[in-house]
């Protein structure tokens, strides 16, 4: 079986060495070692390899270097695969470069202490796939329920929005949720009272929160 060829980007030369001798012993041909990204340019024009791991932050300015290299790799050789390695979850970096397509990956450079776990990310995404930190993920949750206009509401208030939506009177809602018509109006009251819709001349408060519910989904 031929051994995946990589080339290393990472300023930390301690830490690109270290990562060099773990591939090598793990079958990786490393091919290429840069400390800036215009190297790592320079090098994969040069002799495009299967696979680049490459640091999100570089020099000179140690922004997002790394991240361009990469979305120009990414545009003249998108048959390489990409892993970049960051210290910290930087969410929109993070979600371009995934958006870019297959064989690529975003992993948190405190997860390459498990050594066996990065070995088998790096497999995946010379074959194909995509790899996300799990802190990514989490980072992702948590932003998704910041930016939800219905995150204040309850699970049943949801429920009842949901059948404001399909136009139910709350009668109706009543009806499909086994309460009284009083305990609908309740729920209803809190609803536009948790959305801050105060009542207007023009605009019917039920119809703003079916408006909110539609736009959130």
């Amino acid at each position: 079986m031929t051994a995946i060829r990589v080339v290393l980007a990472e300023d930390d030369v301690l830490l690109r060495e270290g990562l060099a001798s773990v591939l090598e012993q793990s079958g990786f041909a490393v091919v290429g070692q840069v400390g800036d990204a215009t190297q790592l340019l320079t090098v994969v024009r040069d002799d495009p390899p299967e696979l680049v791991v490459v640091d999100i932050r570089m020099p000179p300015t140690h922004t997002n270097e790394g991240l361009e290299a990469a979305r120009i790799i990414r545009e003249e050789h998108p048959e390489i695969g990409i892993l970049v390695l960051s210290a910290h979850v930087d969410l929109e970096p993070a979600m371009e470069l995934m958006a870019s397509g297959r064989g690529v990956g975003y992993l948190l450079k405190s997860r390459v202490t498990d050594l066996g776990e990065f070995i088998d990310t790096l497999q995946r995404i010379a074959k194909g796939g995509s790899v996300v930190d799990p802190a990514l993920v989490a980072e992702l949750v948590t932003a998704r329920r910041r930016d939800d206009p219905l995150a204040v509401l309850s699970a049943r208030e949801r429920e009842v929005l949901a059948l404001m939506a399909e136009g139910r009177s709350n009668a109706g809602i009543a009806g499909r949720l086994w309460v009284t018509e009083g305990t609908v109006e309740k729920h209803v009251r809190s609803i536009l009272t948790k959305l801050t819709l105060t009542e207007a001349p023009d605009d019917h408060r039920r119809v703003l929160a079916v408006l909110t519910f539609l736009e959130a989904r």
